[in-house]
């Protein structure tokens, strides 16, 4: 605790400005969603970036989407750094508030907004190129592996694709996970 208190006071915000900007707050492990909700609950602006995650359980084969973070053990917060620093830098779940310099970093609200601009209805980022019908693909994991094929539909994000596969003399339509495909040429 003591060491905390004295990074708080090396870190200079007298050159700080006195609107809110976006800050990069490191957290403690696993703890994402405990410092998003705090600093939420003291009226601070945050973004927590999720991505969906695909397991398939090695045993029944069952594919789980899992929720996970986008940037482990960071998370973004926009507040005023003369005001909000201290306040921000002892909030359950957090570790520090990312600082260069004993400075406090800001990040350009462009970047933030691009990254909010990829977040889909269900609340999840969107990562990835999208997949149109045509679009030559290649499986990158799983039991077909490295075959080639074209995508055959038009799907939605967070459904299975189905490829027209065209092996020697074989034609056949494979349904799989989005996730496992890859883009080509």
């Amino acid at each position: 605790m003591e060491r905390r208190l004295a990074d708080l006071n090396i870190i200079n915000i007298e050159n700080a400005t006195d609107r809110p900007r976006w800050f990069a707050i490191c957290t403690n492990p696993k703890q994402e969603d405990r410092a998003y909700n705090n600093l939420q609950a003291w009226g601070v602006e945050c973004f927590n970036p999720k991505i969906k995650e695909c397991r398939r359980n090695q045993f029944t084969g069952v594919v789980t989407l899992i929720p996970k973070p986008l940037f482990p053990r960071y998370i973004f917060s926009r507040f005023i750094a003369k005001s909000f620093l201290q306040k921000v830098s002892f909030t359950r779940g957090v570790h520090r508030v990312v600082s260069f310099n004993y400075k406090p970093a800001p990040i350009d609200d462009e970047v933030i907004a691009f990254l909010q601009s990829r977040v889909v209805n269900d609340g999840f980022l969107s990562v990835g190129e999208t997949l149109k019908p045509g679009d030559r693909v290649r499986i990158k994991d799983g039991p077909w592996k490295a075959l080639v094929g074209v995508i055959e539909r038009d799907v939605k994000a967070s459904e299975r694709i189905q490829i027209l596969l065209t092996a020697i003399k074989y034609q056949g339509r494979l349904t799989i996970e989005r996730d496992w495909v890859e883009k080509i040429g």
